[in-house]
């Protein structure tokens, strides 16, 4: 199954910007970060992934991005540094920076207009509710769910539920492309 990418978003390294296979991504979103989208996977629409070329962005396979949100792999420190562009011939100035790869493995979600900030890994199964802060290193537990702000731990996830209906599937899709 072909991927469906809206010919209304931005991509500022379309050298590093991969989406697997039956993925869709929905109009007016940004990255500006290497990005790797696996299969089966939805970017909905008006999110960002912002963050520039020396940070990645992944989101695993049967995964999700609702509507707005934000993944910041570089921040300022509001607190401490200048909050600006620099030119790059200034060379490095910020002494602060929040900086890091942002990884939502597999059967992940992250709920409407939702900020997740740098250096954060979503393991296998986590899902992140709406209108939710996920601050820079945050602890993760697979298969449980998030919520708030910041986001604390709300209840486990169904594993074998989800785990039963990728199965499924995989399997009619399976048997889509032998009919």
């Amino acid at each position: 199954m072909p991927s469906i990418i809206s010919p209304n978003i931005r991509v500022r390294h379309p050298k590093h910007f991969f989406v697997g296979d039956g993925s869709i991504i929905d109009d007016f979103c940004y990255f500006s970060t290497k990005v790797r989208i696996g299969r089966y996977s939805h970017i909905a629409s008006g999110c960002s992934v912002a963050g520039g070329i020396e940070r990645t962005f992944v989101l695993g396979d049967y995964s999700s991005l609702s509507a707005g949100v934000r993944i910041w792999c570089t921040s300022d420190d509001f607190v401490n540094d200048l909050i600006t562009i620099i030119p790059p011939e200034c060379g490095p100035i910020k002494d602060h920076l929040m900086t890091g790869d942002v990884i939502c493995e597999s059967l992940t979600a992250v709920g409407a207009n939702s900020v997740v900030m740098p250096r954060n890994h979503l393991p296998e199964g986590t899902a992140i509710g709406a209108l939710s802060l996920v601050p820079p290193n945050f602890p993760f537990k697979a298969w449980s769910v998030y919520a708030g702000i910041p986001i604390r731990f709300m209840k486990p996830r169904n594993r074998d539920n989800v785990l039963r209906q990728r199965d499924e599937m995989e399997q009619r899709l399976k048997d889509l492309t032998h009919a």
